[in-house]
């Protein structure tokens, strides 16, 4: 007589620990094949993402980027224009992106805004600390969420 493979103590383990990766994966933070899911319960502000992305004193992604609609001298031209990126990725992508883009690139140049794995020469007033707070990458995210193309607006 067959008993269900649930039924025997070994299959209810794997039921069990089968569910726990499916929560894991769902749970705020978490990557999923279309990018990564929100840091925070709060939105980001896109106010408050413009002013992060023009910061100097931290990290500013114009080093890198350009972005047209801003006014700053000498914008970066390393990583991709930014302009219309809200047209080219969603949130989720661009939050991944932000967050570690060496998920998707593992030889990219953009740094990690908010992991610290696999990073090595820190200085060390500066280890064990993300560029970004989980907060400021939702706000970046939603700034960048207004880079769309006038095509897009129409």
């Amino acid at each position: 007589m067959r008993t269900s493979f649930f039924a025997t103590p070994g299959g209810l383990r794997l039921h069990v620990l089968i569910m726990v990766i499916a929560l894991l994966v769902i749970a705020p933070g978490q990557a999923f094949a279309d990018g990564l899911a929100p840091l925070t319960d709060q939105p980001g502000n896109p106010a408050e993402g413009e002013r992060l992305v023009r910061d100097t004193s931290r990290a500013s992604c114009l080093i890198c980027h350009t972005i047209s609609t801003l006014d700053e001298k000498d914008q970066g031209e390393i990583g991709p224009n930014l302009d219309g990126v809200a047209d080219r990725w969603t949130e989720a992508e661009l939050r991944l992106r932000i967050v570690d883009a060496r998920q998707l690139n593992p030889d990219t140049m953009m740094p990690p805004y908010f992991s610290l794995v696999g990073l090595y020469k820190v200085a060390e007033a500066y280890q064990g600390q993300t560029i970004y707070s989980a907060q400021e990458v939702e706000d970046v995210v939603a700034f960048l969420m207004t880079l769309i193309t006038d095509e897009a607006v129409e």
